[in-house]
């Protein structure tokens, strides 16, 4: 008999789930609305808390950016911008606010994670790392998802929270050697992570490795940390993720040793998502050719989008006064510093190009990164077109229930739905 992902169960301390996770996609791209799908399916949901004020201010009518704005109008055209801090009681008040709204909605045995973005430096990493992750948990999250970046103190931060020892605390990876120096740094605090999930060269966004990429295999890398795993004698949850399209592929990853597995690219074009349905369309027009790694993005890690993102090359002023998320701990931002370079070498230009980096607080705002995975070309074998050349949309429970229950490497159309309507 064919194996499919619902035959496996994954355990996560007391919780039994499907073991299927969507992963926490920035800005509000993995929304409240699919992280409650996941949950009430059984599995598990991520909100994120990249931008949170931005998403807070969307959602719930606040006014967070505003009055950041206003505070440091002042600083807008100054290089220097050590001085923009973040408000921590607004951040919150925010972070709260995002979490206790989605909490209190959830239904179902599952659980709902928020990912937390260590590179989300904000010109006080620490501190402003230590009250999103203290506020979330106040606010009644289910776990955290330490990512983008390994920062090896995150958990000392929250080490004396009512709840650190009750919430799940999981981290990414791409490597055996991280997770043991993982491991190895919070090793006085006797508490290992709930989970690790084990992200592979494949993933959208942000990626655990350089321009060499190619060179990696998520299959080789999960089996290599599940064998260090049992040998070590740890009994930690492995959960795959990075180019895993269909429930078939997820088998395999169990049969690997895996727990479960973090998916994300196919909920990008659910009706649940945050993007713009406008955007959705671009993700399914998309052609393999059309997808790239890139280096743009002012962490230092590269990136996989769409090529046709409107915000590569783009030479937007930086807006830190009003967002400012990826100064580091000095007030430094590499896509300030080449923005700076290129309006040196253009003076009395109105519209400047920067090609080496971009702002990508204000573009993941405007929704113009369109991160996605290697395999996003392939989101037009999902749906079904309209004689318009669009595609349907398709709901968050469709896609995780043919990630549960697909065999032989099959991918489950939607029920047609009648063309939509255009104005």
């Amino acid at each position: 008999m064919k194996r499919q992902l619902d035959d496996y169960r994954m355990r996560m301390g007391a919780h039994e789930l499907v073991p299927i996770m969507i992963g926490g996609m920035g800005v509000d791209i993995s929304s409240t609305d699919l992280a409650l799908v996941a949950a009430r399916l059984g599995g598990v949901g991520h909100i994120s808390d990249a931008m949170v004020k931005t998403v807070t201010d969307r959602r719930y009518k606040t006014k967070f950016v505003k009055a950041k704005q206003k505070q440091y109008q002042y600083n807008v055209a100054s290089e220097d911008k050590s001085a923009v801090k973040f408000d921590l009681e607004h951040l919150a008040e925010a972070t709260r606010m995002h979490v206790e709204k989605t909490m209190a909605r959830k239904t179902g045995n599952g659980l709902i994670f928020i990912n937390c973005m260590e590179k989300l430096t904000m010109n006080a990493p620490k501190e402003t790392l230590k009250v999103r992750m203290s506020s979330a948990l106040d606010a009644g999250i289910d776990g955290i998802t330490l990512a983008a970046g390994l920062h090896l103190g995150s958990m000392t931060l929250i080490a004396d929270h009512p709840r650190f020892r009750e919430a799940k605390i999981g981290i990414i990876v791409s490597s055996v050697r991280a997770l043991q120096l993982f491991l190895k740094k919070n090793s006085r605090l006797d508490r290992n992570p709930d989970y690790v999930v084990v992200e592979g060269p494949l993933a959208g966004g942000h990626l655990g490795f350089g321009m060499d990429w190619a060179e990696y295999d998520l299959a080789t890398i999960v089996s290599e940390i599940v064998a260090w795993m049992k040998a070590e004698g740890l009994d930690i949850p492995v959960i795959a993720a990075g180019g895993i399209f269909t429930g078939s592929d997820a088998v395999r990853f169990m049969e690997l040793g895996a727990s479960g597995v973090q998916v994300a690219t196919r909920f990008t074009v659910t009706k649940e998502c945050g993007l713009p349905d406008d955007i959705k369309q671009e993700y399914f027009k998309a052609n393999e050719d059309d997808l790239e790694v890139n280096e743009i993005s002012p962490t230092g890690y590269p990136m996989r989008m769409i090529k046709a993102s409107p915000g590569i090359g783009d030479g937007i002023r930086p807006n830190c006064e009003a967002y400012g998320y990826l100064l580091d701990a000095n007030g430094k931002c590499a896509y300030v510093t080449s923005y700076n370079r290129e309006l040196a070498l253009h003076p009395g230009e109105k519209r400047i190009s920067v090609k080496d980096k971009t702002c990508l607080c204000t573009h993941m705002r405007n929704f113009d990164v369109w991160t996605v995975g290697q395999n996003g070309w392939r989101l037009k074998d999902t749906s079904r077109r309209y004689p318009d050349g669009t595609y349907q949309l398709l709901t968050a429970e469709h896609v995780f229930k043919d990630y549960q229950f697909s065999t032989d490497d099959t991918v489950a159309l939607p029920e047609p739905e009648p063309e939509p309507e255009t104005a």
